[in-house]
C-alpha cells in the first residue's frame, strides 16, 4: 500500500473492445480482461443492449421468496451448458460468495445424510477460492491466508501436482522442454487416496473436495497435467466425498469449453462460477447444485431445513440480462472460431519469450496464460520478493500501452475474446520489451 500511494493510480475513463482509455487520453490493452472478468471486450453492443432494454422494465428486485423473469432463463441456460447432474441454480454476487455457498450447501448435506457431526473439507495445495473467511479456510496460501487463522476452520489438503513445484517431483527437465514440467509422477494422487481412506475411517468423512479445474489461478496460474482432474475426482468420489468445482475463473470459454471441467468429463455435484458470468459487465454469480443436495433442504416448516443464506442483490435482473446476452455471444460459432484463433496466435507469440533468460516457464491453458520470472532458470532460483519484479514488469507494460497485473513473479495474459491477432502480438512484445527492460540485468 505505501508503495501505491507513493504514485498516482491509472484512472480509466473509457473502453472499446480490448481497449482502455483513461483521464489523460493515453490508450491501453486490456491483457488481464479487468482482472480475469471481461469475455468479450468493453461496450459489446449486443450486452449494452440487453442491459439498457432491461432498465426499460426494471432493474432489481428481490428474489427472497420471489422470482424474475432474465434470471430464471439464465437458471435455464446454465442447467443447460453445465450438462449432467447439476439441475438447481442459487444466485450470489461474486466467486466468494458462490463457494461460501457450496460449502454450506455440502456440509449440510453431508450432516445430514452420513451423518457426521463435523465434516471436513479437502483442497488442492496452493488453493485461492475467495476472501470470505469460508472460502479462505478452504484456500492454502499462505501469503494471503496466515493473517486469518485464527477465523479460519481447519481444512486437509494434498499437493499441487505441477512438477517442479511438487515436493515429490525432484525432476528438473531441460528448461527448453515446456511440456516436461507437466510431467507428473502421481504421488499427490496416492496422497489423495490415503488421506480419503483415513478420514473415511474416523466416520467423519470428508464434505467434499474442492478444486480449480486445469488451472490454479492465485497460485501462479498452475496448469495442471492432463488425466490429473478426473482421476483425483475419481477418488475423491470413490470415498463419498462430493466434487466442488471452482470455475471462476476457469469458466465460460477460458480453458477452450464452456467449463473447464468438460475437457475432462468431469460433473461436479456443486459448481461455482462468477467472473465472466455477465460478461465482466456487473456482479453476479451462481452456485450449480444437483438435485440431491437441493432435496437435501426441503422440509415442514418446522423442521427448519431451509438454506439460510442469501444475499441483497440476489439473481438482480440486470445482471441476470447481461448474462443472457454473453451467454448468446459466447455459445455462437463465430466466438468460438475468434476464441480458437486467439489461442493459436497467443501460443505461438509466447514462445517467442523462451529467448528471455528471466523466463523460467511458460504455462498456457486456452486463453489462460503465466509466465513465470526466474533468477536463474536452470535451478528455479526466484527473484527476492523485496525486488517486486512481477510488478515492476506490469509497470513497464503499462508504459507501453499493455495492462496486466501479476501473482507474485507470474505474469498473467488473460485476453477479452475480441482480442485480434495483432493486439495479441502487441500484448506480448509489450511484455517481451518489459521483461528485458526489468529483469535482463539481473538474470
Amino acid at each position: 500500500m505505501r508503495d501505491w500511494l507513493k504514485q498516482d493510480p491509472i484512472v480509466i475513463a473509457a473502453g472499446q473492445g480490448a481497449t482502455l482509455r483513461d483521464t489523460q487520453g493515453r490508450e491501453y490493452l486490456d491483457a488481464n480482461s479487468s482482472i480475469w472478468t471481461n469475455l468479450h471486450g468493453h461496450r459489446h453492443p449486443k450486452i449494452d443492449a440487453a442491459i439498457k432494454a432491461q432498465l426499460g422494465q426494471i432493474a432489481h428486485s428481490s428474489a427472497l421468496g420471489l422470482a424474475s423473469v432474465p434470471a430464471s432463463f439464465l437458471g435455464e441456460k446454465l442447467i443447460k451448458a453445465a450438462r449432467g447432474k447439476l439441475k438447481r441454480v442459487f444466485y450470489s454476487d461474486d466467486g466468494s460468495t458462490a463457494i461460501e455457498a457450496a460449502l454450506k450447501m455440502a456440509y449440510q448435506y453431508t450432516r445430514r445424510t452420513v451423518p457426521a457431526k463435523k465434516p471436513k473439507f479437502l483442497a488442492v495445495g496452493g488453493a485461492y477460492h475467495g476472501d470470505t473467511v469460508g472460502a479462505v479456510s478452504l484456500g492454502h496460501i499462505d501469503l494471503f491466508h496466515q493473517a486469518y487463522r485464527g477465523l479460519l476452520f481447519k481444512t486437509d489438503h494434498i499437493p499441487s501436482p505441477y512438477c517442479y513445484r511438487c515436493p515429490f517431483n525432484r525432476a528438473k527437465p531441460e528448461r527448453a522442454d515446456a511440456r516436461g514440467y507437466r510431467r507428473c509422477n502421481w504421488e499427490c494422487t496416492r496422497q489423495l487416496e490415503q488421506k480419503l481412506a483415513r478420514q473415511k475411517k474416523t466416520g467423519n468423512p470428508y464434505a467434499a473436495f474442492i478444486f480449480e479445474p486445469l488451472m490454479q489461478g492465485a497460485a501462479g496460474m498452475i496448469a495442471q497435467p492432463r488425466g490429473w482432474l478426473r482421476r483425483t475426482t475419481d477418488m475423491a468420489r470413490s470415498h463419498g466425498a462430493l466434487l466442488i468445482a471452482d470455475e471462476v475463473l476457469t469458466g465460460f470459454g477460458r480453458t477452450g469449453p464452456l467449463f473447464a471441467c468438460q475437457k475432462e468429463s468431469v460433473t461436479p455435484d456443486l459448481m461455482a462460477l462468477a467472473k465472466g458470468l455477465t460478461g465482466g459487465y456487473l456482479p453476479l454469480a451462481a452456485t450449480l447444485a444437483a438435485q440431491p443436495i437441493f432435496d437435501a433442504f426441503l422440509g415442514d416448516y418446522e423442521e427448519h431445513k431451509t438454506f439460510y443464506h442469501g444475499h441483497s442483490y440476489t439473481a438482480n435482473q440486470l445482471g441476470a440480462a447481461a448474462a443472457l446476452a454473453s451467454l448468446k455471444i459466447l455459445q455462437s460459432p463465430a466466438s468460438q472460431r475468434a476464441r480458437r484463433l486467439l489461442e493459436k496466435t497467443l501460443r505461438t507469440e509466447l514462445n517467442t519469450l523462451w529467448s528471455l533468460p528471466a523466463v523460467g516457464d511458460i504455462r498456457q491453458e486456452g486463453l489462460i496464460a503465466g509466465i513465470e520470472l526466474v533468477k536463474n532458470w536452470k535451478t528455479r532460483e526466484p527473484f527476492p520478493s523485496r525486488e517486486r519484479v512481477g510488478m515492476r514488469v506490469c509497470q513497464a507494460m503499462a508504459r507501453g500501452g499493455v495492462l496486466t497485473r501479476p501473482v507474485g513473479d507470474v505474469l498473467v495474459l488473460i485476453p477479452p475474446y475480441c482480442t485480434t491477432p495483432a493486439q495479441a502480438r502487441r500484448m506480448v512484445a509489450a511484455l517481451h520489451d518489459a521483461i528485458e527492460e526489468i529483469c535482463c540485468g539481473d538474470a
